[in-house]
């Protein structure tokens, strides 16, 4: 895998200086490169490089932090143990005009979910509706990358995937159903609707970070072994469903009977969590629908109705002092400050990336400290 040259590199990296300073700087630029190498040491092509990269970036960029950038140690320890597939065979099992079953061969899950979002875009533009459900994969990283990807190619799409049990049924005490997160996206630049949600009412990776940082969870988050709310991070035994949690108990399940239940593939509670998984994959699947508003109102209909819809809701009037948004709106905005400073990183998020930057000879000035208050 061919990395740029190598260049000088300063010999310390991310450090706090001063109060407060404990998150730092990267420009998109550089993370990608890190990025590429680092996946193309590991023995993942060209293609599948550039594809998580992407990814990984868009998602940071976009304030997910939770899924972007810092699960590249992740997903690099995954292709080390065996667990994602550097090289998979991506195949098709079955499939009839609209619709297809992929095998991703445990390739990494950003890889599959592209695969598949590109598959279903393909059936769409023929039939008008592409419905693609892959098996055998792994974590797909934001579920808006794909439905995105979807939406860029003018179509709408919805994607969402299985996960490992972390979230108790409503009126539970033990974890049975995963986050199961679902997006849908149609549009693009100003009148772009991303919704990109778990169906639990956080996803762990925020609990995580309330507990690395001290900070107490939000009521609601989370339970402990006896289905007791709890805000203390090391307290919690289960997550909770998005409230109502009958509703999101009903949106979980809904997501496995669409992603696991059509696959054939193991249900919430018999997948592996990321952390013990075993060699071979996670067997994660995933679902992936795509619409051509070509075939049903019109393409230039649609878009006018989208441009209706979005730009009367931002227009309601709010019942406090910030605007009514839509979904995707503070991603989108999260983007653009992105692209003018950087990408914001988290401590151990900016020392993996210096770390690897160091490894593969790319000079990484712009991880820089930088305070909290930055805006």
């Amino acid at each position: 895998m061919p990395k740029p040259a190598p260049k000088s590199v300063s010999n310390s990296g991310p450090r706090t200086e001063g109060p407060g300073a404990r998150t730092y700087r990267v420009d998109a630029d550089t993370a990608r490169g890190i990025a590429v190498c680092a996946l193309g040491e590991r023995g993942v092509d060209d293609e599948a490089c550039a594809i998580v990269a992407d990814a990984l970036v868009e998602t940071s960029m976009r304030g997910i932090d939770t899924h972007g950038l810092r699960l590249l140690p992740g997903y690099l320890d995954d292709l080390a143990r065996g667990i994602a597939n550097a090289a998979p065979r991506i195949e098709v099992v079955r499939e009839s005009g609209p619709t297809a079953l992929l095998d991703a061969d445990a390739a990494l899950g950003v890889v599959a979910g592209a695969v598949g979002a590109r598959e279903a875009v393909r059936r769409a533009a023929e039939f008008g509706v592409g419905v693609v459900v892959v098996r055998n994969s792994n974590h797909f990283a934001a579920a808006s990358i794909h439905s995105r990807a979807m939406s860029r190619a003018g179509m709408a799409g919805w994607a969402m995937t299985s996960a490992s049990s972390r979230v108790a049924p409503y009126n539970g005490r033990d974890p049975l159903f995963g986050t199961n997160p679902l997006s849908v996206a149609a549009g693009t630049g100003d009148h772009e609707f991303v919704l990109d949600m778990a169906t639990s009412q956080v996803c762990l990776g925020q609990v995580r970070e309330r507990g690395r940082r001290g900070l107490p969870l939000e009521a609601g988050w989370a339970a402990d072994g006896q289905g007791r709310g709890v805000l203390d991070a090391a307290e919690v035994a289960a997550l909770s469903p998005v409230g109502p949690g009958y509703k999101g108990q009903g949106l979980g399940m809904a997501v496995t009977l669409l992603t696991a239940a059509l696959a054939d593939a193991p249900l919430d509670w018999e997948l592996d969590h990321m952390e013990r998984a075993r060699t071979g994959g996670r067997r994660v699947a995933h679902f992936l629908l795509c619409l051509d508003p070509a075939f049903f109102g019109g393409r230039g209909a649609f878009d006018g109705r989208l441009h209706d819809l979005v730009e009367t809701t931002r227009a309601a009037p709010a019942a406090e002092a910030s605007a009514v948004l839509c979904p995707g709106d503070p991603e989108c905005r999260s983007a653009r400050e992105a692209a003018r400073l950087g990408i914001r990183l988290d401590t151990d998020t900016a020392r993996a990336l210096y770390a690897l930057a160091r490894r593969h000879g790319i000079d990484a000035p712009t991880l820089r400290p930088t305070t909290r208050s930055t805006p």
